[in-house]
């Protein structure tokens, strides 16, 4: 009992390390884009052909602490990634390790591909399509707290959704998901990625389908990958329970 005590302490203790080295590695992330905050601003302002209200003194801090958090998120999910790693790594084995330790590069990377999908795709139909709705009718004006908030809601969950695929590559590779299971959940899934993508566009049924559709073929794509996973591993495991028989001499 005092040895499962003290094993959960350790784990305890462990994890509290990696989650205080992550969270380290965010803030110092944070302060280093707030160095480049302006530059990073003007950049993606630079196709707004208006200019951006501030309603107070403390609302452009606010909107630079927005981007820089962007900012610090993608650059910490691979140390995130790699602190997870490390807390998992004892127990694993030596092949287990090096295969979940690949998939790191690839967090980063999908994370930076769905940041740029909701950045140069959908942001910009949902932006043209909602102010060709006030042509003739009514004045836009916006504030740069408003305009940035609107910009990362529509851009952000795209990079942790695209981020589905190589997770249930990881899951299926370890054994936690296999591709009936996701075969089976389809229907709930293709539930809950709607219920998502309603929730991070604004109330229009254009915007809603801009955004659905890429995540239903997210899901069926990362359902293809995990099956490809599946198979190897299934595989690699029947080839290990083939005993060779010694010919008689």
């Amino acid at each position: 009992m005092k040895n499962q005590e003290l094993t959960l302490v350790n784990h305890l203790g462990e994890l509290r390390k990696r989650i205080i080295i992550t969270l380290l590695a965010f803030i110092l992330f944070i302060f280093g884009a707030f160095i480049f905050v302006k530059d990073i601003y003007e950049w993606l302002i630079r196709d707004l052909n208006r200019d951006l209200a501030v309603l107070g003194p403390s609302e452009i801090l606010w909107v630079y602490f927005m981007i820089s958090g962007v900012c610090a998120i993608a650059l910490t999910i691979p140390i995130a990634a790699h602190q997870t790693w490390l807390f998992v790594r004892p127990g694993l084995t030596k092949k287990e390790r090096k295969i979940t330790l690949a998939y790191i590069p690839g967090l980063f990377t999908l994370f930076i591909t769905g940041l740029s999908f909701g950045y140069f795709v959908v942001y910009p139909l949902v932006l043209n399509f909602l102010l060709s709705l006030s042509i003739g009718q009514f004045e836009t004006m916006f504030t740069a707290e408003k305009y940035f908030k609107f910009m990362i809601n529509l851009t952000l969950p795209f990079g942790f959704l695209f981020e589905i695929p190589i997770i249930v590559m990881f899951l299926t590779s370890i054994g936690v998901i296999n591709p009936m299971l996701l075969s089976k959940a389809r229907k709930l899934s293709y539930f809950l990625l709607t219920l998502i993508a309603i929730f991070i566009t604004p109330p229009d049924i254009i915007s809603d389908i801009l955004v659905i559709v890429p995540l239903f073929i997210l899901y069926e794509f990362s359902v293809t990958l995990s099956k490809i996973v599946y198979r190897k591993k299934i595989k690699k495991q029947s080839n290990r329970t083939i005993i060779p028989i010694k010919k008689p001499s």
